[in-house]
């Protein structure tokens, strides 16, 4: 699906006029065909991209809560479809607008309102998941807050990590330029200011040797690791609603951060699978929702397998228990004996997920600082390290000086 922009001509008591239109269609010729059942004429298409202020807007945490707080107020008198519709023609910023055109072209269509803010590619799959599943229930204004409080959770989190982050990498960005900035004057010093004995010489220059590598590896691993940052933020913020791209892989390879990020996935798809059922949803298309809702593969694949399981006639509690789930989860599960425990023994384990999930989190940080302590460490030791060396060299320019005067 692509967004166009269309410029239209629609013929009119008055004359012509012209309008601009946005669309969410494969193919140009689609939109060619939905101006020409609208009585438009043509007179340019152009796709359509989201300017970084569009894109920072749509996915701000506070843009999320905005658009699901308006569903859930008109839900009161209409159904959630009909409400996001009503919020969309009711919006006359144009840049909001732009943002909307996916879900209103996706409602157009006849499409459902879980469609539509898929469409929208700004909601997280856990997000998703709280909301399908409350959709599929018939209860979608008792799982919007659920979603927000979800949403909001998760800028709590990310504040955390981002002031963390920041701070240590503000104190390792002073310590990084400072030995950027002298390292070629002092070393270029040491070299011009060797002892003048052989055996001194030697230890002296060994001993420079070394400080220059040492500092070579502080600067370009920190630089590396920066670096390798930034891409990590700026591709999860690109790729936000997407399931799977390389960087995701990369960064679920790292043991803690991945584990961190598959108890978030659980977590929001057991809850979803949960609400589910207690809103008497099928246990088939549950475990296909949930499935299709989480952004996590690992995740998906234990929902997968499961239905698959389930489908071939084996019992419920056997088809759920497998990995990754742990073991007291699995002996939970296994202990199932009727439908109506699973949505008690899915919120249960959605909640030990999510307090993994926060111990987990909170191992990052204080991981992250440690790491920074031991940075800092070498750095200053190495600082205290080029002090010796600068007293052997001064030890040699005052022999040399006494020697002159006598």
């Amino acid at each position: 699906m692509q967004q166009w922009l269309a410029e239209i001509a629609y013929e009119t008591r008055s004359g012509y006029k012209t309008v601009k239109e946005a669309f969410f269609l494969p193919t140009i010729d689609d939109v060619r065909s939905a101006i020409t059942k609208k009585g438009g004429y043509v007179l340019n298409i152009r796709p359509y991209s989201r300017s970084p202020i569009e894109r920072l807007l749509a996915r701000s945490a506070w843009w999320q809560v905005q658009l699901l707080r308006g569903i859930q107020f008109r839900t009161h008198t209409t159904s959630p479809g009909v409400a996001l519709w009503k919020m969309i023609q009711a919006e006359t910023n144009p840049r909001r607008q732009n943002i909307l055109a996916p879900a209103r072209e996706a409602l157009a269509r006849g499409l459902g309102v879980i469609d539509a803010l898929k469409a929208l590619n700004i909601f997280d799959h856990g997000t998703l998941a709280i909301l399908a599943g409350s959709e599929r229930a018939n209860r979608l204004s008792e799982g919007i807050p659920h979603a927000i409080q979800s949403i909001t959770e998760k800028r709590k989190n990310t504040r955390a990590v981002v002031g963390t982050m920041s701070w240590i990498g503000f104190d390792v960005f002073t310590i990084v330029t400072s030995l950027w900035a002298g390292k070629d004057m002092v070393l270029g010093w040491f070299r011009d200011n060797p002892p003048d004995k052989p055996e001194e010489k030697e230890k002296f220059e060994y001993v420079v040797n070394n400080l220059e590598l040492t500092w070579d590896i502080l600067i370009w691993s920190s630089v590396g690791i920066g670096v390798f940052l930034a891409w990590c933020i700026l591709s999860f913020w690109l790729n936000r609603g997407r399931k799977d791209w390389p960087t995701a892989k990369l960064v679920r390879k790292i043991p803690l951060i991945g584990a961190y990020l598959r108890d978030l996935a659980f977590a929001d798809s057991m809850l979803a699978c949960a609400r589910m059922l207690r809103g008497a949803v099928p246990i088939d298309i549950a475990l296909k929702q949930s499935q299709e809702a989480s952004g996590s593969p690992e995740v998906s694949a234990y929902w997968e397998e499961s239905s698959y399981d389930l489908g071939r006639g084996v019992g419920l509690g056997v088809a759920l228990d497998r990995k990754p789930l742990t073991r007291a989860e699995r002996l939970e599960i296994a202990g199932l004996s009727d439908l109506g425990q699973v949505a008690t023994v899915m919120e249960s384990i959605a909640e030990m997920r999510a307090v993994s999930a926060k111990t987990r989190h909170k191992f990052i940080v204080w991981i992250a600082f440690l790491l920074t302590g031991v940075f800092l460490m070498v750095a200053f030791g190495s600082a205290i390290y080029a002090l010796t060396v600068m007293n052997m060299s001064m030890d040699s320019m005052m022999g040399g000086l006494m020697q002159g005067a006598i």
